[in-house]
C-alpha cells in the first residue's frame, strides 16, 4: 500500500493506491473518488459494542470499508480544510477525537473510549474514539496540525476545542480556564492539563470559532431578507 497526501495543506485529500487484498476502512463521507475493482463494505466494527456514537450527536457509528480486488486507487477528504496526519501503530493506541477520525488500515480495533467526565475535551462529549492494533490510522483537522512531545516530569495546558489526539497512555485532567470568572467571561471554557510523558496532536483553529463569527453574518442578512 503506497499512500500520500495531495495538493498541500489548505485542501487536502488521502491518495492511496491500493494492491490486491488489501483493505481501507474509513469514515462515511469521507469518499471522493475510486478506481480499479474495490469492493466496499459497510459496519460498526465493534463500535456498537460500546456506546453508540448516535447518541451523542455524531453523524454515524458506522465505517465503510474499500477492499482491492485487483490494483485499485481510493481518494479520500475530510469535511473540513486543515491537515492529514498519519499515525502508525505497532501495538499502541490513541484517542483520537470522533470528529478527526479519517480513516485506518491494518490490524486495528476501532471502538468508543468512554473516559468519563475526563473525557469532557471536545465540545462538551464524553465519548472518544479509541484505535489500537497494527497498522496506521489517519487523522484530519480543521486548519493545522501540529505534534507535540512532552516529557516525564513536563505538562502543558491546551484549549479543549484545539485537542485532537492523544496516546492511550497520556495522563491527563480537564478543569476551568483560569477561576471562575475568567471560565464565565474569558472565553476560553474548558482546558485539559497534560501531563507527561506524552504524544499529542492539537489543531490551530476550530469550527466552534468560526461558527460564533458566522453567526452574526448571518443573522443580518436573513434580516435584511
Amino acid at each position: 500500500m503506497q499512500w500520500e497526501v495531495r495538493p498541500g495543506h489548505t485542501y487536502p485529500a488521502l491518495h492511496i493506491a491500493l494492491e490486491p487484498g488489501e483493505e481501507v476502512v474509513a469514515e462515511p463521507g469521507a469518499f471522493l473518488l475510486m478506481r480499479g475493482p474495490l469492493e466496499i463494505k459497510t459496519s460498526s466494527l465493534g463500535i456498537g459494542k460500546g456506546i453508540l456514537r448516535s447518541l451523542f450527536g455524531a453523524e454515524s457509528f458506522f465505517l465503510n470499508s474499500y477492499r482491492a480486488t485487483g490494483q485499485g486507487e481510493l481518494w479520500l477528504a475530510p469535511p473540513a480544510p486543515g491537515d492529514i496526519y498519519y499515525l502508525p501503530l505497532g501495538g499502541n493506541g490513541y484517542f483520537v477525537q470522533d470528529t478527526a477520525y479519517l480513516a485506518h488500515h491494518g490490524d486495528v480495533e476501532v471502538g468508543v473510549g468512554w473516559r468519563g467526565f475526563k473525557g469532557l475535551l471536545n465540545e462538551g462529549e464524553l465519548v472518544w474514539l479509541k484505535v489500537r492494533g497494527r497498522g496506521g490510522v489517519w487523522v484530519c483537522a480543521f486548519g493545522a496540525l501540529e505534534e507535540v512531545r512532552l516529557l516525564a516530569g513536563e505538562k502543558m495546558v491546551v484549549d479543549n476545542f484545539h485537542f485532537v489526539a492523544m496516546d492511550e497512555g497520556a495522563r491527563y485532567e480537564v478543569r476551568t480556564f483560569g477561576g471562575l470568572k475568567s471560565f464565565l467571561l474569558g472565553g476560553e471554557g474548558l482546558v485539559a492539563e497534560v501531563h507527561g510523558p506524552a504524544h499529542l496532536l492539537v489543531q490551530t483553529r476550530h469550527l466552534a470559532s468560526l461558527a460564533e463569527v458566522l453567526l452574526p453574518i448571518l443573522k443580518r442578512q436573513l434580516k435584511v431578507r
